[in-house]
């Protein structure tokens, strides 16, 4: 398997965990984004709306980082990603959502760069735009979490919802979003980080990563 991948994106992140969750080797394809390698003609013949991460698994491409996580959870079913009941893959599909759907997309380096660049708003106001949607994001995130306290998001085993979470504090925590108001979620991180998998794929132990 390649992934095309990014050290500082929380979608490739995401990608990142499950892979080693799941024990799988894979070839790490660096995509600068900042340097808009993604808008290449080699990488749009791969992935037409230039994002990462994509998954190359033989003759099947697969891009969307959480369809990437369900290929893998579906071609690779240990350790399963997603609940065995229907209630609780919901459960955990929509926390994972609430996060990939309602905070990534408003936050994400092209957003960032129209803000700033096309709309030529401050970098004082793009970073309050960053930290309203995601500390506002998060705290939807956490009464669900509260609702059902567990070790992870959802269990005492790391789930979808966990792969897509601990991206977000790490992107939380680069643009200094406030934190204390969401302790269950920052359990749940720091169970997470305890992980190899987690740890291990984190976007400074990337071989792009950038001091």
């Amino acid at each position: 398997m390649q992934l095309y991948n990014y050290f500082r994106s929380s979608a490739s992140y995401r990608v990142r965990i499950a892979l080693a969750l799941k024990g799988l080797d894979y070839d790490y394809l660096p995509v600068h984004l900042v340097r808009n390698e993604q808008q290449g003609e080699a990488y749009t013949a791969l992935n037409t709306a230039a994002l990462v991460p994509t998954l190359v698994d033989g003759e099947q491409t697969v891009s969307q980082s959480l369809a990437i996580i369900e290929y893998l959870d579906e071609t690779h079913p240990q350790p399963p990603l997603l609940p065995a009941d229907a209630a609780g893959r919901a459960r955990v599909r929509a926390l994972a959502l609430d996060i990939a759907c309602e905070i990534h997309p408003l936050n994400n380096l092209r957003v960032l760069r129209f803000l700033t660049r096309d709309m030529r708003i401050s970098e004082d106001d793009k970073n309050r735009w960053y930290r309203h949607w995601v500390e506002t994001g998060l705290s939807a995130v956490e009464q669900r979490l509260q609702a059902a306290p567990s070790r992870f998001c959802h269990g005492e085993q790391p789930t979808l919802a966990d792969c897509v979470l601990v991206p977000q504090i790490f992107n939380a925590q680069r643009f200094d979003c406030r934190l204390d108001h969401v302790p269950q979620i920052m359990r749940v991180f720091d169970a997470c980080m305890a992980l190899p998998a987690f740890s291990g794929t984190q976007p400074s132990a990337c071989p792009d990563a950038e001091a």
